[in-house]
């Protein structure tokens, strides 16, 4: 007999051999009729695969995370399938489940795959998907997958990296691929199906690799649930910042200044503006020191750091002077420049924490590929701060900068996010700098911290920066996606590489521990993440134009121009529609460019010193005096959320 350890940590003893199907329905038909894939000791399999010795066990329905991962994956086999039915001289890849469904890349030679072909292979995936067949996992020796895939040299690649007793196949009807495996259990739970688009891209991300058609897709085990999700990417389509930021006149690319390389608006300046002063606001209460660095750096700087060890193959080239071997590099992060501002005074214990905060911007070289809109980007700006403190202060700092985080998510609303604990691979040190017993006090502080405020998290093995574990903010927005936005990072590795040090009350040096933090992440992304989760409609104190007034005919833009300055008085930010347009036009445009207040002005308004105000999505307001309308916007443009330091 063998012990089964369910997640409630209830133990179950069965015969060897037992499937998870089996432990399955020894709890309920229903669990058995619902469970779609399993996690047998941390690995991800069948559920007929059998186990033969003490194990923890973990029954994965469509509900689970890792249960839509197999119901992709398993979906994107059928894509391929019915791809070589239409296309039998086309070359596959790789097929892998993706957050929101899966896709399969495929070298189709001397022949193409448009839109026109999307519904014919929809179809045929479903028609295959309604035999029912059985995904069966079984071993295969390298020699022999090999010969299977002497035409594929893709499929060669990647069996030429694994050794014997590493290969695996999977077959479900006719169609037999390489595979790892964590598959559902048949085909026929597949009930619907999409083909989203197919765009480029470079076999294993190299652009000097052939170019492939990836074929992205999408599936559910009801109609129902692809209706919904369709519908819910029309109202991305509609939210799409690229789209509303060239509509709200926020932002423009340019192929002459270079891809990735976003150029600010006037609006969109005067946004991100209102961004760094509400921040710069909160750090200053904060007892944050605010610095500048050059946008270049001298190629050593990144050298000690370990930047360079770590990115330079894949950053922008060195700059090269006059001067023989002399290099700089575009400035790919701020933290080296901060750890040398640190390094301009001698400090005593009584000195720290010094917090030195910069809206810096930053240069990153992306594939063209992968660049979009102004989520990723050449150039972005850092709302970046880097803390340096005692190993006794690092614990009350970083919940001090837990709150900050939360101050700026909850004032812009931000309330759905998961705080994810970012540690280092446990079995992949290399991939690191610093010693174990650095990274254990850093890791154990940020595990700590998140418990003692409450935060809810969730631990990712694998994503923690090079140099140090990080806290990441993953934020849900209205179309429940999810992005990265605020970070923070504890590092003890930094300052030792920059020889960094404080005096301490025993009169000898010590070495300070250095927090690097981003509330936004970066102003680019942040903002881009803004516009679609407002769809445009900021909140009234960020809105670049609050208001807009419309005189009802020439003769009364002055009178507008005296009520603008007044509010303008006030920091309330605005413009004068004078056009000879009539006012019910002037309303229509003004709500379409989604401005908050509409304040008319006519004779009567003129002659009582008043103003008839309209308010975006509400309609008519009244008429009143423009230090009740002032009042009254102050009052509306709180943010509910107060910032104490």
């Amino acid at each position: 007999m063998i012990k089964i350890t369910l997640p409630d940590n209830s133990v179950k003893e069965f015969e060897a051999g037992v499937t998870p199907l089996d432990v399955a329905k020894s709890i309920s038909e229903g669990l058995a009729r619902n469970t779609i894939s399993a996690v047998v000791n941390d690995k991800q399999v069948e559920t007929t695969t059998p186990i033969t010795t003490d194990s923890t066990v973990q029954l994965l329905t469509w509900n689970d995370d890792l249960g839509k991962k197999a119901f992709w994956h398993s979906s994107a086999h059928l894509l391929a399938q019915a791809i070589l039915e239409f296309y039998p001289n086309a070359k596959l890849t790789i097929g892998p489940a993706i957050e929101k469904g899966f896709y399969y890349d495929v070298d189709f030679g001397d022949e193409s795959l448009s839109d026109k072909d999307f519904e014919k292979i929809e179809k045929k995936v479903l028609e295959n998907a309604k035999k029912g067949s059985t995904f069966s996992l079984y071993p295969v020796s390298k020699e022999e997958a090999l010969k299977v895939y002497a035409d594929n040299p893709y499929k060669v690649e990647l069996i030429s990296n694994l050794n014997d007793g590493e290969i695996t196949f999977v077959t479900h009807d006719d169609f037999t691929d390489l595979c790892r495996g964590g598959h559902i259990p048949n085909t026929s739970i597949v009930k619907a199906m999409k083909i989203l688009n197919a765009a480029g891209a470079y076999w294993r991300g190299n652009e000097n690799n052939p170019q492939l058609t990836r074929v992205y897709g999408i599936s559910f085990p009801k109609q129902k649930d692809l209706t919904e999700y369709l519908e819910l990417l029309e109202e991305a389509k509609k939210r799409d910042h690229r789209k509303l930021g060239k509509e709200l006149g926020i932002f423009a690319f340019s192929e002459k200044v270079g891809q990735g390389l976003p150029l600010w608006l006037p609006k969109g300046a005067a946004l991100r503006k209102k961004l760094e002063n509400f921040l710069s606001e909160a750090q200053k209460k904060a007892g944050y020191e605010f610095v500048i660095s050059p946008h270049i750096g001298a190629k050593e700087l990144y050298v000690t750091s370990g930047h360079w060890d770590k990115y330079g193959a894949d950053s922008f080239q060195p700059i090269k002077t006059p001067n023989e071997g002399e290099e700089f590099m575009l400035k790919p992060m701020n933290c080296p420049h901060h750890c040398e501002i640190y390094k301009t005074s001698q400090w005593s214990y009584r000195d720290l924490p010094k917090r030195y905060a910069e809206f810096g911007t930053v240069y990153r070289y992306e594939q063209s590929g992968e660049l979009h809109g102004l989520t990723r980007v050449r150039g972005f700006t850092q709302d970046d701060a880097h803390l340096f403190c005692t190993p006794d202060q690092l614990m009350d700092e970083f919940k001090k900068t837990i709150d900050l985080v939360l101050y700026v998510f909850g004032s812009l609303g931000f309330a759905d996010f998961t705080a994810q604990i970012s540690l280092r691979d446990p079995e992949n040190k290399e991939k690191y700098i610093g010693t174990d017993e650095n990274w254990e006090k850093a890791e154990n502080a940020i595990v700590t911290a998140a418990t003692e405020k409450g935060l809810n998290t969730v631990t990712e093995y694998g994503e923690a920066a090079f140099y140090g574990p990080k806290l990441d903010f993953m934020v849900k927005d209205a179309l429940g996606r999810k992005w990265q936005l605020g970070t923070i990072q504890v590092d003890y590795n930094l300052p030792e590489r920059f020889d960094l040090w404080y005096t301490g009350n025993d009169g000898e040096k010590h070495r300070p521990v250095m927090i690097h933090r981003a509330p936004f992440g970066s102003m680019e992304r942040f903002i881009a993440i803004l516009i679609e989760n407002t769809a445009g409609d900021f909140p009234l104190w960020l809105a670049p134009d609050q208001f807009i007034i419309l005189p009802i005919s020439e003769k009364y833009v002055d009178y507008a121009k005296k009520v603008s300055q007044l509010l303008e008085n006030h920091d309330i930010s605005g413009l004068i529609d004078d056009r000879n347009e009539k006012t019910g036009k002037k309303i229509r445009d003004a709500e379409l460019k989604k401005i908050p207040f509409m304040i008319v002005v006519g004779e009567n308004e003129e002659n009582d010193g008043t103003i008839s105000v309209r308010r975006r999505g509400e309609g008519d307001l009244g008429s009143m005096s423009i230090e009740n309308f002032v009042t009254y916007f102050k009052e509306q443009s709180k943010t509910g959320f107060e910032f104490n330091a």
